[in-house]
């Protein structure tokens, strides 16, 4: 019987627009010697299904509204890649956008706060107790949103920061949604100071100048931070198909 040929592993990264390829969730896998498969379903690309060569994934964050399938039906694509996932066990992160459709996918609501605060700029998160070993005392993170989720049924909150109560949630063993940028390094931010300029002045936001500092003294400790955290949620997956 001819031997059937072993799938080569996959880690599917889901994009929601054309940025450079510079962020800290392309250059950890890049850095473990796997290349990430770029994949963008609102520029019609096909996800297909999450077959057994899907070893991690991840939805990074956009411009969709994610409760507007109506209007953007590449979602319904994403929210059965999520569905997959979450049925296989996939290590999977959702980010801002990413984070909200995990969210929506298990049940939970999702839209703007009365008001419309909008965080963009580099906010202090508090972990809750139930990540007390996840997140140190204090992290301040880029964060570019005005939308949040809030926490599915079943999952665990694992921080907040002043103007948003649902910053990071985990739900079973290996799905976490952050509603923060810690991917963002400081060249990303800087084009999204130019791309975003007219946010500049709503409730919430910081001025330039603030961002500014406080990115040149946080962005090392979220690096630090992160790269750890994706060593926790992908690092034996990765291990193990590189041994295979």
């Amino acid at each position: 019987m001819e031997k059937l040929k072993k799938l080569s592993p996959r880690v599917v990264l889901i994009r929601h627009g054309e940025e450079p390829e510079d962020d800290r969730l392309i250059t950890y896998f890049r850095y473990k010697g796997i290349e990430p498969q770029i994949m963008r379903p609102c520029f019609g690309e096909s996800l297909g299904e999450v077959d057994d060569s899907v070893i991690a994934t991840a939805l990074y964050g956009g411009q969709y509204n994610v409760f507007e399938e109506h209007k953007h039906p590449f979602l319904h694509q994403e929210n059965r890649w999520i569905r997959q996932c979450l049925d296989k066990q996939v290590p999977m992160l959702g980010i801002c956008q990413g984070a909200q459709s995990i969210a929506r996918v298990l049940g939970a609501e999702v839209g703007p706060k009365s008001g419309e605060p909008f965080e963009f700029g580099y906010y202090e998160l508090t972990p809750a107790n139930a990540a007390c070993n996840l997140f140190p005392p204090s992290l301040v993170v880029p964060q570019a949103h005005f939308h949040e989720f809030q926490l599915p049924q079943g999952a665990q909150l694992l921080a907040k920061s002043a103007l948003f109560g649902q910053q990071a949630f985990r739900y079973g063993p290996s799905t976490y949604g952050f509603q923060f940028h810690p991917e963002v390094t400081i060249p990303a931010f800087r084009r999204w100071q130019f791309s975003k300029a007219h946010v500049y002045g709503r409730s919430g936001v910081q001025d330039k100048a603030t961002q500014d500092r406080l990115m040149q003294q946080h962005d090392f400790a979220v690096h630090r931070w992160f790269m750890g955290f994706l060593d926790g949620l992908y690092g034996e997956a990765v291990a193990q198909a590189l041994a295979d």
